[in-house]
Formats: C-alpha cells, sequence, structure tokens
C-alpha cells in the first residue's frame, strides 16, 4: 500500500499546502518593493512567535546549542542572500535554483565528507537535478554580467539550505526537544536579522517597515506556518516521500512568477523546473 495511503490522505494535503505556502511567503518577499524592509518584517513575525513558542516547549539540552546557533547564522546568510537573489533576478528562476541545489549538495557532502555510498538511483537523481538547473540558467540564454550575480546570489541560497539541513538534521538529535529546537532557532535568527537591519538600514528604515507591514508580517506567517505543517508531516508520514512532494513549490513557484510578476515563463523554464522536481524527488525516494 502507498506510504502515503498508510498515514491518512492527510499527510499529502497538509505538505501540499506546506508547498503553496512556501511558495506564496517567497513571492511576497519578491514582491515587497524594498527587500530589507520586507525581510526585517518576515524576521519580526518570527521573533513574535517564537518568544511564545519557547515559553511552552522544553529547553534545548547544552549539547544542542552550537547546532542553534550555527543554524541562526546559516539561516541569516540564507535570507541575505535569498534578499540578493530576488532583487536582482526572476522569481520563476530564482526560486527554483535556490531549492534545486541544496539537496543536490546534500547528497554530494554525505558521499565526499560523510562517506556514505550514492547508489545508481540516487546518483540518476543528482544528475537529473544537475541538468535542471543547468538548463534552468540557460532558458534565456548564456547570462550576461549582468544576470551573473543574481544567479549567484541563487546558487549561495542553495548552499546555506544545504548548510543549515545538515546542521539541524544533527543538532535536532542532540536536543530531546525537536520543537524547543526550532523555536530557539527561529527566536535566533530573527534577532539576528532585525539587529543586522537596523545596523544596516538607518533611521529610514521604521518607516519602510510601515508601508508594507501586513505583507511582510503575512509572509513570516506563513513561512512559520508552513514549516509547522512539514513537522507534523514528518511525524505522520514517510521522511523520503514528504520531502519529494514539499518540492512540488519549485513549480508552483514558477508559475507564481508568469501570474503575479508578468515573467515569461516559457516551455524552457517550465521544463527545467520540473526536471528539478522530478530530480529531486528520485534521490528522495531512493534514499536509504
Amino acid at each position: 500500500m502507498d506510504v502515503f495511503m498508510q498515514a491518512g490522505t492527510a499527510v499529502p494535503v497538509v505538505v501540499l499546502a506546506a508547498a503553496v505556502l512556501h511558495a506564496v511567503w517567497n513571492a511576497l518577499a519578491h514582491a515587497m518593493p524594498n527587500k530589507l524592509a520586507g525581510f526585517t518584517l518576515i524576521n519580526l513575525a518570527f521573533v513574535g512567535v517564537s518568544a511564545i513558542w519557547v515559553c511552552f516547549t522544553p529547553f534545548p539540552d547544552s549539547a544542542a546549542w552550537a547546532f542553534i546557533a550555527a543554524s541562526a547564522v546559516l539561516q541569516v546568510v540564507y535570507q541575505t542572500l535569498l534578499l540578493q537573489a530576488y532583487r536582482l533576478g526572476d522569481f520563476g528562476q530564482m526560486y527554483p535554483v535556490a531549492r534545486g541545489v541544496a539537496p543536490m549538495l546534500v547528497a554530494v557532502v554525505s558521499v565526499s565528507v560523510l562517506g556514505q555510498e550514492l547508489s545508481a538511483p540516487e546518483l540518476t537523481g543528482v544528475l537529473v537535478i544537475s541538468a535542471g538547473l543547468i538548463a534552468l540558467a540557460l532558458a534565456d540564454g548564456l547570462p550576461d554580467r549582468t544576470q551573473l550575480p543574481a544567479l549567484m546570489a541563487a546558487l549561495g541560497t542553495g548552499v546555506m539550505i544545504a548548510s543549515y539541513t545538515i546542521v539541524d538534521g544533527t543538532g535536532v538529535r542532540r536536543s530531546d526537544s525537536v520543537f524547543g529546537y526550532i523555536a530557539w532557532s527561529f527566536l535566533l535568527q530573527g534577532m539576528l536579522f532585525c539587529a543586522g537591519a537596523f545596523a544596516l538600514g538607518g533611521r529610514g528604515l521604521p518607516s519602510r517597515l510601515r508601508d508594507a507591514t501586513i505583507r511582510g508580517l503575512t509572509g513570516g506567517l506563513l513561512s512559520l506556518t508552513a514549516y509547522a505543517l512539514v513537522v507534523w508531516a514528518q511525524d505522520h508520514g514517510d521522511l523520503a516521500s514528504i520531502a519529494a512532494l514539499r518540492e512540488t513549490s519549485i513549480v508552483i513557484a514558477a508559475l507564481l512568477g508568469t501570474v503575479l510578476f508578468r515573467e515569461r515563463l516559457g516551455g524552457r523554464r517550465l521544463a527545467a523546473s520540473v526536471t528539478v522536481v522530478v530530480g529531486i524527488a528520485v534521490l528522495q525516494l531512493t534514499h536509504t
């Protein structure tokens, strides 16, 4: 019987809802004219919700705090690079590149650093993802000098996603509290990002926050909700299937880029996005 049927029909519905919410909050972040103000508001939402959340979750074990701190720093760098990618590039291209790089890098690091073996199906998944990413980068022809900074920022975002995924995968096992680990991680990253944003934004940042309050805070709440839905699904379903299904957000983002931002989707971008999703599905479903 299919793993999702064993877990109940709610699991795939919840994961797809999380994928939609993840794509939507990223679309909101991309749509805000002042990206620094937008991401600051998203992180203020993280701080507000997490400050309450930590009061109702067990305190993480001392062995997990180095990982929580490292994760928070990596998340801030991730958001900074994502901000830059959205500032410079098309949403429908930047989002798939950033999301697609991460699972491929995690697989490569697991082999080269952790000494795990990569099976033939897993290698196939890595190669398919690579082909999709190359196709995305070349969907509009060879990138010129003006496009390279956006692509580099998106690739850097993917590197950070892979990095905090590895750190969190290790740290959460040492915390004795999954939700405590998550809550403190979000609280610290929110505080760090906001501190940096106010230091860089100067006196003009508060007025810019007022101009995007609703969209920014909504984006933060959607991000937290999407993450919570995935955590719930992981507790009730097959992890590999959930990880593969949630990457449908890549195709959703490509469609949102066309509908909301009038970006040219084209057959090449859509096919490349679907290729990345297929590669991630193969990689996740065959991971042992």
